[in-house]
Parts: C-alpha cells; structure tokens; sequence
C-alpha cells in the first residue's frame, strides 16, 4: 500500500493510526460523500481547512464533516482579527495539497491547527492523508501532540 507523506510522518514518530482508502469520485469530494465511501458516520470525518488572516498568516483548522466554519470564531481562537479562507488557486502552491486531499500534516510549510473542540467526545478522528483517496484515522489527542495543535470552539 502506498504511504502519503502524512502517514509516512506519523508511522515514523510510532503515532497509532488507521489508514483507510477509498475510490475517489473527482465530481464529489465533499466530507459528506467520502464518509458515506469509507461507511463513517459524517461527525467522525474531520475536513481541514486551510485559512489566512489579516497579516498573510496560515493556519489549518479541522472541523467535523457535518459543520461549516465559523470564520469569526477561528479568527477569535487564531488571536487574529479576521479569518478567510486560502483561495483554491493558491492552495497547492501554499500546502502542497488539493483540495479533498488537504492534511494538518505533512504540509509544504508548517502551519498552526485548530481543532474543533467536538472531537473531544470522539475516541477517534478520521482526516484526509494528504492525497485524495487516503484517510487516517487517529486519536485527537495524538492528532494534537504531533502538530503542537489547539483546541477551539466556535
């Protein structure tokens, strides 16, 4: 099986994880449509999303498939003014991802992440393995201590 960059880290750092692929339908790649792939309830399924704010800083934030951001309350959590997200043209020269295959881990640069604070209830997280078609599946708190990530709510 072929490691992305983002599992290849985690197996190197001995972090326990899941990894899980599925046949990727380029016309959806929504958090709904890869849950139903991968047969996961859509809370579980944590999509990231990579935001920009006033002073051309970055940061992924992870949020369950089921929410939206709230691009106040992450500029809140971020201690910035504004949030927006990183526009689809600049989001694979920025990450060195697409989107439906952005990852917290494993990036071009190395970002601040935000954690929506509803995966606490969760004993398990799944996220995208930096490639479309590639899923981990990991705890929270092991997600957390490998990105030096946070907790927000919104």
């Amino acid at each position: 099986m072929q490691l992305t960059n983002a599992a290849r880290q985690l197996k190197q750092k001995k972090i326990p994880f899941t990894y899980h692929t599925y046949e990727v339908d380029e016309t959806d790649v929504s958090a709904k449509h890869v849950a139903m792939t991968l047969n996961k309830p859509l809370d579980e399924l944590y999509k990231t999303i990579c935001l920009m704010n006033e002073k051309k800083q970055y940061a992924f934030f992870l949020i369950s498939g089921e929410r939206d951001i709230d691009l106040k309350a992450a500029a809140k959590a971020w201690g910035a003014k504004k949030a927006s997200p990183v526009p689809m043209k600049e989001l694979e020269t920025l990450t060195g991802y697409i989107r439906g295959g952005v990852s917290p881990i494993g990036a071009k640069k190395s970002f601040p992440v935000y954690l929506h604070e509803a995966a606490q209830d969760r004993e398990t997280i799944t996220i995208s393995a930096g490639k479309r078609g590639y899923q981990i599946e990991l705890t929270p708190e092991d997600l957390l201590q490998f990105t030096n990530g946070h907790w927000f709510s919104q």
